[in-house]
């Protein structure tokens, strides 16, 4: 499937900002399933600084300066992204989640190293007793390892309820898991904590879904939204991605942004002004199926 994406993000000062400097990473990754076809990012007031470079991570990262007096600034990513249907394994020829465990803890290839990073915590996931309690009646003796997760992701699914005002991006996950409430961001953060509790590389991804208007009405502009899920290492295979929030594994209708520890890694828009007062945050996005790709015909 071929999706066209608009992600436009608008600030409002309540004094004029002089100066502003911006972190963007709304650039589509190119994966095997997944390839950006084309992207452009427009700023305005017009930046006077801009630069792009590759994060640690593999995320095209756009650093922007905006100089002179303003009080709104409009961030609008448009991108075409070409997505393949995922194949994933049957649950049961996955390895246990013991050896998977061991085996990233272990092996010294450069893989392995790479997703050992993603064992410990990250800025916003400590390690705390508490997730390893929740997580462990998944991970019964030699179960597959994929079979666990799975598992895991439906009692997510069943157990905390989708609240978009019941956390903000600052709330720790130790709290999400005490409410059980929240949003996609927070159950993907919290599915990580408990993953690498276990001992399971585990990463944040960020990106979009596409979603069906309500049936009868009309699809609303601007009315999508960020998407956020997790990615889990098993050697031999690869990544996994699992979506907590809808309970599923990703396929043609996740579109993958970034991906790192947890959010502070990835965040769309992150920047510092120079001026005083208050500001406000609206964001649109808009996801539409433009065409079948060819390996869908």
């Amino acid at each position: 499937m071929i999706y066209g994406i608009t992600h436009t993000t608008t600030y409002e000062y309540s004094d004029s900002v002089s100066l502003s400097h911006h972190v963007v990473r709304l650039h589509p990754r190119d994966l095997r399933q997944q390839r950006c076809l084309a992207s452009e990012l427009e700023i305005q007031p017009r930046a006077g600084v801009r630069t792009s470079h590759i994060d640690y991570f593999g995320n095209r990262t756009t650093f922007v300066t905006v100089e002179g007096t303003h009080r709104k600034l409009v961030a609008t990513a448009r991108s075409r992204v070409e997505v393949k249907a995922t194949t994933v394994p049957r649950p049961t020829e996955t390895p246990t989640w013991e050896a998977v465990r061991d085996f990233c803890l272990g092996y010294k290839a450069d893989d392995i190293l790479e997703a050992r990073e993603f064992i410990y915590a990250s800025p916003k996931i400590d390690k705390d007793p508490e997730f390893g309690a929740y997580a462990t009646p998944s991970f019964d003796s030699r179960r597959p390892v994929l079979d666990a997760v799975l598992d895991l992701t439906d009692r997510i699914h069943s157990d905390f309820t989708f609240d978009p005002k019941a956390t903000t991006v600052a709330t720790p996950v130790r709290e999400v898991l005490e409410s059980r409430r929240g949003v996609c961001q927070d159950f993907a953060q919290l599915q990580i904590a408990f993953l690498r509790a276990m001992g399971i590389p585990a990463r944040y991804v960020s990106g979009y879904l596409e979603t069906d208007p309500p049936v009868g009405k009309p699809r609303l502009t601007g009315a999508d939204a960020s998407h956020a899920w997790v990615s889990f290492f098993c050697p031999g295979i690869g990544w996994i991605d699992v979506d907590p929030t809808n309970n599923l594994v990703p396929s043609d209708r996740h579109i993958t942004v970034a991906w790192g520890r947890d959010y502070s890694d990835v965040s769309p828009i992150r920047g510092v002004i120079l001026g005083s007062g208050e500001h406000s945050l609206k964001v649109a996005v808009d996801v539409i199926p433009l065409a079948a790709s060819d390996s869908d015909s």
